[in-house]
Order: structure tokens, then sequence, then C-alpha cells
């Protein structure tokens, strides 16, 4: 039975070990053939040994980079530079053929060509430890959030609801596009559609987690999350994957201490775990990489409010792209200004002006403010998003009105304050934008299997 390379590549010399897996070198001679072979599971390769006395010698040697194998033989210590064994076949099976067009070779490739073949870059030395990565995040964040008593949830992708009220929504519709679509007083009549209501994919996971929170008090969310927004930054895709812990009897404090620990125990999680990858991500994408993280799991987060960032922000003495004033949203080149010039460290952003941030947020006694906050990381700015959320049902409705929002669909939202509300708060986290940092990844496209951006839905 075949091993994985993983494990093979820590295995005593013996004798019957199988490898299975995908060239990713070979070279032969006239008495003797070099493959190495990899399966995914780590980023090296095992190298394998074929001479001619192999019956199939001939084949064996014409395989080319991309070809699948099954090896047979005895691992051996090895006497070339950087592997401990080498695997001195005594079978070797062509399992898959590949066509002299292959593009992965042993060279360079660009990341935007590498998007461009989506379905061969897992194969790809960079990607493999993207990919495996990813996986590893994601089992760091179930196991934090089980470990401290958290339930899941799984919220609905199709929804009537507009968590953010930006209408960056994509519509769900079983109209047929092809014929006119039916209406009533002038607008299209979406009781006569499929769900009987107009609907969209969700942009959070959110209002349904706070339905959960108010029964199993710690829950979370981890799923699909779609922007209809136009954008074509390195940072924006149409598609992601968000995290959003949703807790009951919690504040705004609570809330940050949750998020703080939240950040260093999955990169902890994932420097311990993926020790190879990491290494690589250090050597080939970003130099530093691995101190950049450890200090985000020693150093202090620090806390300031908006009103204590912005004065800070005006008396830089930098020239600023986007002017800051009282009022404004922070942009990327502010809260970078902060964490990494400034402070020197991760820090969280609290109470920001209310009309700028969302709904649901709850109001502060100056009635100008809402208790949301942001974490700021060094590299990136800001990485986590929210809020204590507005528990009072008076206010709440208030806000929803204030923000030119239609009530009518948030009636069990409102419910949930007068059936034994409490104050409840929670945070999201774009998993792909922590993936990025975690990799030094530049662009998020290449942290998705499949990305989807504007003008891009292939494969």
């Amino acid at each position: 039975m075949a091993r994985y390379i993983k494990e093979i590549l820590t295995l005593e010399p013996q004798d019957g070990v199988v490898a299975e897996g995908w060239l990713r070198t070979a070279r032969s001679g006239k008495n003797v053939a070099f493959m190495e072979v990899n399966d995914g599971s780590c980023p090296a390769s095992l190298q394998v040994v074929v001479e001619p006395s192999l019956s199939n010698f001939a084949e064996v040697a014409k395989a080319g980079v991309g070809t699948a194998v099954r090896v047979t033989g005895e691992l051996v210590p090895s006497p070339a530079k950087g592997q401990q064994v080498e695997l001195k076949a005594s079978a070797v099976e062509i399992v898959g053929t590949v066509d002299t067009d292959y593009a992965l070779q042993k060279k360079r490739h660009s990341f935007e060509f590498l998007r461009t073949i989506a379905h061969l870059r897992p194969r790809a030395r960079t990607f493999g430890s993207v990919f495996r990565v990813r996986h590893a995040l994601q089992a760091a964040i179930h196991n934090f959030f089980d470990q401290r008593g958290f339930i899941q949830v799984h919220t609905p992708i199709i929804t009537g609801s507009d968590c953010e009220g930006a209408g960056e929504m994509f519509r769900v519709t079983h109209f047929d596009l092809n014929a006119p679509i039916p209406k009533k007083d002038d607008h299209a009549d979406f009781e006569r559609d499929f769900f009987g209501t107009e609907t969209s994919l969700t942009v959070s996971g959110q209002l349904e987690a706070e339905v959960f929170a108010l029964a199993f008090k710690n829950v979370y969310t981890f799923g699909p999350t779609f922007r209809a927004e136009n954008s074509n930054t390195s940072r924006h895709a149409s598609e992601f994957w968000m995290i959003e812990p949703e807790m009951a009897f919690c504040d705004l404090s609570g809330n940050m201490a949750v998020a703080e620990d939240f950040i260093r125990g999955i990169v902890q999680n994932v420097l311990d775990r993926c020790a190879d990858d990491m290494a690589f991500f250090d050597q080939w994408i970003e130099r530093g990489l691995t101190e950049k993280l450890e200090k985000i799991i020693n150093a202090p987060f620090e806390v300031l409010t908006y009103t204590e960032a912005v004065a800070q922000l005006e008396k830089a003495p930098q020239r600023f792209e986007f002017p800051v004033h009282w009022g404004v949203d922070l942009q990327s080149e502010h809260e970078r200004y902060l964490t990494e010039e400034l402070i020197g460290r991760p820090c969280f952003v609290i109470n920001y002006p209310r009309d700028i941030k969302a709904f649901y947020m709850r109001v502060n006694d100056d009635l100008k403010t809402v208790a949301a906050m942001d974490l700021l990381v060094p590299g990136v700015g800001e990485i986590i998003g929210g809020s204590q959320r507005e528990e009072r049902g008076d206010v709440l409705k208030e806000q929803i009105g204030r923000f030119g929002l239609d009530a009518a669909p948030y009636w069990w939202y409102l419910d949930l304050r007068r059936y034994g509300g409490v104050p409840h708060a929670g945070f999201g986290l774009g998993f792909e934008r922590m993936l990025m940092y975690i990799t030094g990844m530049q662009n998020i496209r290449d942290v998705i299997p499949f990305a989807r951006t504007p003008g891009n839905a292939d494969f």
C-alpha cells in the first residue's frame, strides 16, 4: 500500500516502499534515470532512482514532467545533498501519461500565467504550499472555537436581507431572463419569483448567527459570502469565505479579547503545523515572514479610539492620498500608518462615527459614535471588523430608518430584541485576507482555488 511522501521521507531505510505521485522533474542517461515524485503531501519531493535493469526502463526514461507514477522499491540513504533518503525502484508503473504541451515545466512561471491554468496550478510548488496552509488555517479556526465551546452555525447563502445595507449584492431569481419580467406597479413582481420575495446571495451570515447566539450563547459561522462590487484590486474578490463569531452576554471589550486570542491562536497553530511550508514562504515569497508572525503572537495589542486615531493622523508628518478628518472612514494608508509607524504593533481602533458604520452597531451614549472595532495589523491594516450589536429595539428600529432601509424584512431581527434580548457582540474575518497575511501572498486570486472576480468565472 502506498504511503504519503511526507511520511516516506521520515522513514528508516527499508524495502517494499510504495509511492504514488506526479513527476516534478525527470532526467535520464544510458545507465540511470532520476525522477522527483511529489504527491502534494509536503513541499519536498521523493527522489526515485531507476536503473536500466528495470523491464520498462526505456518507457520510464521517456516520462516527462507531470506524468503520474506508482513506484515500488527500496528506501536507501541518499548521497545527494538536501535529502536523507531516496527510493531505488524495483518497479515503476506509468499510471497517467502527459502530453508534450504540459504547461508546468521545470521553470519559474508568473502567478498571472498560473491563474490561466487554475486546473493545473495546485501542482506548482507555491500553490501546493498555499493550499496546504489554507487547509491548516481552516482546521485551526474550527479548533479554536470548538475548544471554547462555540457552536458552528450554517447560515443561508440565499437571503432576503442586506446585512451591510450597501446594496452590493448578487440577485437570485428564477425569472426567465429571455422573457418579459413580471411587473407590479412598474417594478419587478418578486412575489411571482421562486421564493416569493426579492433574494440575493449573502454578504454575511451575521444576522442569522445572532439568532443562534441568543440560544447557544457562543456561535460562529464559516462560509462563503458574495460582493457584487466591481473592484479589480489585489485584495477584493466577488466570492470569498468569512468567519463570524457571535457572542451573547458580551460587550465590545469582551469582543476584542476574543479577537486578540483568536489571531494569536490561529497564527501559532499554522506556524507549528506547517513549518516546512512556512519556511518556503519565508524564503521565496516574503523575507522575514516568520518573524513578522511571531511578533503578532507576542506583541501586546494597543487600543485607540477613532477620535484619538484621527487626531494622530491629522498631525502625522507624512501626506496621505486621502485627507483625513473626523467623520470619514479610515483608508488602508491611514490604518497602516497607525499600526506600522505610530504604534509598531497590532492595534484596535474603536468607537467609530455612527454614520459611517452599519445599522446594527450599538449606538454609544454620545449619540455620535457606535461601539465598533477594527483590528489593524502591520503590513495590511484592517484584518478584523466587528462591534457590539444594538440590543435596544427602539434604537435599532431608528437605525434601520436612519440608513434608509425597509424595516419589514427585518421583523424577525427586531423580534430578537423583544424576546429575551441581551447585549451581544461579534466580528468578521475574511478568510482569504488572513491567508494572504500568513503566507505573504500578495493577490487574493492566488489563495483561492478558483477565484471569482469581475469578468472572470473560469473553471
